[in-house]
């Protein structure tokens, strides 16, 4: 089984970027990349002079107990969760992906921008996949951006047996950023889970039923007291959280420790201390915590929230001299409490004068004194579409094309989805299936209000995109809710949550070029429908606005047997 390579360039390379890496296969032979087959993945001008890192994983199935049933995990070169992604600011990550399971793998990278370059998005609308035994190398540059993260198997229910991992981007060293150097940094990987294979899930879903509520919950793989995290009395450390579950929202709490919030999803915030946050489906964020208390074991407490039943796991935040374990129970949470987790969504704010990605402060660009040029207001429904539960978007539920949407757009094939198909309002109609694709512009600066009328929470995530989360209440959106918005420090994030029988708005400027999946980080019901693409468009068919179908792009369906581009 190859080992992850990871290497850095620490002086940037001149253009045309030429130099040698040895790949190992992992099977019986290995391959040399020289001058020119590195062009084929190295556009000049995605890299730039940045540091390069390279990564070659292997993608297996492997036996995993972490509920203590033996179930069949999916392993990046041998691992679960996944090998860690470290970088800084305009990096390019280069990964060569070999696919060993026996069907089809795509991986994709919640909340990276991919800025020009949805080529590299991993999901199904923009990407083939990877076939068994095949490989695909995703070139990428992480460019303008900070944060937590993660990545995760986009395809085929995928996520419900591993295959994600984490993703810190650090700022560049001249960058100021609003805190001191944390003591370390810690990434936790959160979620829910289910004994289950994933194929039974699947099939489950594919039967046309709902799925059955999670067995456990995870921590970076683990189940209850399986992570543990040392620390030193007196110092700081940072913890990135991530929720990478399937179905349900998340509580964490630390025993006897404040968590002081510093990120969200690439934004530094306001530095507010909470006893517990709540971290919704496909969100990320960061805490400082200091190791302030009398030197013991201490609980870490993940929980489920607005769940009749509440499912929990503890790792241990233990202090390097600890004296044994903290007395008292673990620490309770919330439940089901809705008013609460909404009121500590609304204090997330946007630190506006600490540095962003670059040296300017985040707060220079006023977003809300920006026009919008554009209302798209998204409501959820549960339908049942022949005789079989479906999930939808403004009544449509969404269904794969048999090539992939951005492959289709670029060699114009006709009859794979057709632009304007999924309405800009909700029709509160019968529900439909439907290759949903919502046509826009290039530096349209768009309002989108996220409707739930159903009795559960609801997470959204935009790829390619970060947004303003200008506000969010119960009850039913009108024009006059516009007059509570945030128009000053709202966060801006990729993923948010939407509270039953309520709304979420958002403000976000379309200069992003691309196909770009907007989905249900409840994963049944993205699988059932509750997605659909949104292709930012520019006429200009400028290389300054989208770059160009990459040289080892992969091939399928209708698209099958045509070529990339020349050398």
């Amino acid at each position: 089984m190859p080992r992850i390579h990871s290497w850095t360039r620490i002086s940037p390379l001149p253009p045309p970027c030429s130099f040698f890496i040895m790949f190992r296969m992992g099977k019986s032979s290995s391959l040399l990349v020289s001058f020119f087959s590195l062009l084929l993945l190295l556009p000049s001008c995605v890299l730039g002079e940045n540091p390069y890192r390279f990564y070659t994983w292997n993608v297996t199935y492997g036996y995993i107990w972490p509920l203590g049933v033996e179930q069949q995990g999916i392993l990046i070169n041998g691992q679960f969760p996944g090998p860690p992604i470290d970088a800084v600011t305009n990096d390019n990550i280069i990964i060569n992906v070999f696919n060993s399971l026996p069907e089809p793998f795509l991986i994709s990278w919640n909340g990276i921008q991919q800025r020009r370059n949805s080529w590299q998005d991993g999901v199904y609308g923009t990407n083939c996949p990877i076939p068994p035994g095949g490989n695909f190398t995703y070139v990428m540059q992480l460019k303008d951006q900070i944060g937590s993260y993660f990545y995760f198997p986009s395809l085929g229910f995928h996520k419900a047996a591993g295959g994600f991992g984490g993703i810190r981007i650090l700022s560049r060293p001249m960058i100021p950023v609003p805190f001191p150097p944390p003591a370390d940094d810690y990434t936790l990987l959160v979620g829910d889970w289910f004994k289950a294979n994933h194929t039974d899930l699947r099939y489950i879903l594919d039967s046309g039923k709902d799925l059955p509520f999670p067995d456990g919950v995870l921590i970076n793989g683990r189940g209850q007291y399986g992570n543990t995290f040392t620390v030193d009395q007196g110092k700081t450390y940072r913890f990135r959280i991530s929720n990478v579950g399937l179905a349900t929202s998340l509580n964490i709490r630390i025993q006897g420790h404040t968590l002081l919030l510093v990120e969200v999803e690439g934004s530094h915030t306001l530095q507010n201390a909470y006893s517990s946050f709540d971290l919704h489906l496909g969100q990320s964020c960061s805490f400082l915590v200091t190791a302030d208390q009398p030197p013991m074991d201490y609980n870490i407490v993940v929980s489920t929230r607005f769940t009749s039943t509440v499912l929990s796991t503890t790792a241990v935040f233990r202090y390097s001299n600890s004296g044994g374990r903290s007395s008292g129970p673990a620490p309770g949470g919330p439940t089901i409490q809705i008013d609460w987790s909404l009121n500590q969504a609304r204090s997330i704010r946007w630190n506006l004068t600490a540095s962003g990605p670059r040296p300017n402060p985040q707060g220079s660009y006023h977003y809300g004194l920006v026009n919008t040029t554009r209302t798209i207001r998204l409501a959820n429904s549960a339908p049942v579409i022949n005789g079989k539960q479906r999930y939808a978007v403004n009544s449509v539920s969404f269904i794969p094309a048999d090539t992939p949407l951005k492959v289709a757009d670029f060699y114009k094939i006709q009859g794979v989805f057709n632009l304007g198909s999924i309405p800009d309002n909700p029709t509160y109609g019968s529900g439909y299936l439907q290759t949903s694709v919502m046509a826009s512009n290039m530096r349209d600066y768009v309002e989108i209000i996220f409707e739930n009328g159903e009795d559960t929470v609801q997470s959204w995530h935009i790829d390619g995109y970060s947004f303003w989360v200008v506000g969010m209440d119960g009850g039913q959106w009108t024009a006059a809710s516009r007059d509570g918005y945030n128009l000053r420090d709202a966060v801006a994030r990729c993923t948010v949550q939407v509270y039953p029988k309520s709304w979420s708005a958002i403000y976000m400027p379309l200069d992003n070029v691309g196909l770009w999946n907007i989905r249900s980080e409840n994963w049944a019901r993205q699988y059932l429908g509750q997605q659909f693409y949104l292709r930012v468009y520019s006429p200009a068919n400028s290389w300054r606005d989208e770059n160009p179908i990459p040289r080892n792009a992969l091939l399928c369906g209708r698209a099958s047997g045509r070529r990339t581009r020349p050398l």
